[in-house]
């Protein structure tokens, strides 16, 4: 396939995509009262699909986008930090100001908005990230099933993920080709975007070494060297970043952990613990095993010859960050979108990530098997975590 119609196919793929989405939205705010939705702030009436793009994190991102972060941190009458705008990182709202300003629309409007282009932007930098390993029609393949996952609508509401997935597919590219110095910036600039930060130091610790275990070949002048040190400095930069900012800002230290805790079970952030007492409300004593078949299925996935065409790179990427997810996130409702940045292991499950193309057995069918699959799940997603009945609770 020419490089001009995969992008015109990518471009109609993700775009046919995301209107299902919306048509999906548009039914779910329909079914919605607006006094039982987050971020109402008091309307009544039914919901529209501006509305239900904005629900949840999007409403404190719309807090910060209007007002900016705190000085000082909550506190409830025992001391305990309370939930707050510095769990967030602000390069998504302050765009969407700044947008707002030049523009004069509502954060309403121009978040999801901004949030559907970034999300375009990032399904068309992966061509150049996945047709040299994968060929062009499993690359189509490969985005098509990322376009359509049950998280996908993501892509479209008021949160990070576009952002993040530009960024993301931007400095895999970059590590991919070498291009060490860019890919120290994109990393800096996730220190404003989203905490994944010591995951991606991982990728470049690995490419580094993959360079240098090459160096008889292809001799390393010293401005390369210079550009890997960069590299690897500026993740752990943007590992420490924004809590130092917090920490700066409110004059308390551990101002982000405090607030992070907020959010946490038991008001506390713990390593790896967290999936199985989560999930122990869903599995019961078969809990163990359901974490480890995960962990199971992603290294299986990322291990054999099925995946050889990815290269180092992206296989280390879908190690590193799997591992992150299972060191620090407690596993929730929010583990489903956390779970999309693991997108260039689709490539393997279509049957994509053989270097030999006569091993590709079915990639074409398994690609529809999953498209289709992907979109019925996105229904039951969208309805279980976009649509809020009238309870006494917060049911997320």
């Amino acid at each position: 396939m020419a490089a001009q119609r995969l992008v015109w196919a990518v471009l109609g793929v993700y775009l046919l995509a995301r209107a299902f989405s919306a048509v999906l939205l548009m039914w779910i705010a329909s079914q919605q009262d607006l006094s039982t939705m987050p971020g109402a702030h008091g309307a009544t009436g039914r919901a529209s699909y501006w509305d239900v793009t904005h629900m949840w994190d999007g409403d404190w991102y719309r807090t910060i986008a209007e007002n900016g972060y705190p000085k000082q941190l909550p506190r409830d009458e025992s001391g305990t930090v309370q939930q707050n705008p510095w769990a967030f990182f602000p390069a998504f709202p302050l765009l969407v100001r700044g947008i707002m300003t030049v523009t004069g629309g509502s954060f309403t409007v121009v978040a999801p908005t901004l949030a559907l282009l970034l999300g375009v932007a990032a399904a068309l930098l992966m061509i150049p990230l996945l047709r040299p390993l994968i060929g062009s029609t499993a690359t189509l393949c490969t985005i098509a099933v990322y376009a359509t996952l049950p998280m996908s609508p993501v892509l479209q509401l008021a949160y990070t993920e576009s952002l993040a997935m530009l960024l993301l597919v931007g400095f895999l590219l970059a590590v991919s080709r070498g291009e060490w110095a860019i890919a120290g910036l994109v990393a800096l600039a996730f220190g404003f975007a989203r905490p994944i930060a010591p995951p991606l130091g991982l990728v470049a610790l690995v490419a580094v070494i993959w360079r240098w275990r090459a160096r008889r070949e292809r001799p390393i002048p010293r401005a390369e060297w210079a550009g890997m040190a960069f590299l690897l400095i500026s993740c752990a930069v943007s590992a420490v970043l924004w809590p130092a900012i917090a920490a700066l800002v409110t004059g308390e230290s551990d101002a982000y952990a405090l607030t992070q805790s907020s959010w946490r079970a038991g008001g506390s952030v713990n390593f790896f613990t967290p999936w199985f007492r989560n999930l122990r409300f869903f599995f019961g004593a078969w809990t163990p095993l359901w974490v480890l078949s995960m962990i199971a299925v992603v290294v299986i996935s990322i291990v054999g010859p099925w995946a050889a065409a990815l290269g180092p790179v992206l296989r280390a990427w879908i190690a590193a960050y799997a591992f992150y997810l299972l060191a620090v996130v407690d596993a929730w409702t929010s583990t489903y979108r956390y779970a999309i940045f693991l997108f260039p292991i689709i490539a393997v499950w279509i049957g994509a990530g053989w270097k030999d193309r006569d091993a590709r057995v079915l990639m074409r069918t398994r690609t529809v098997a999953l498209v289709c699959l992907g979109l019925g799940w996105q229904v039951w997603w969208c309805w279980s975590f976009m649509h809020v009945p009238s309870l006494p609770w917060n049911p997320i």
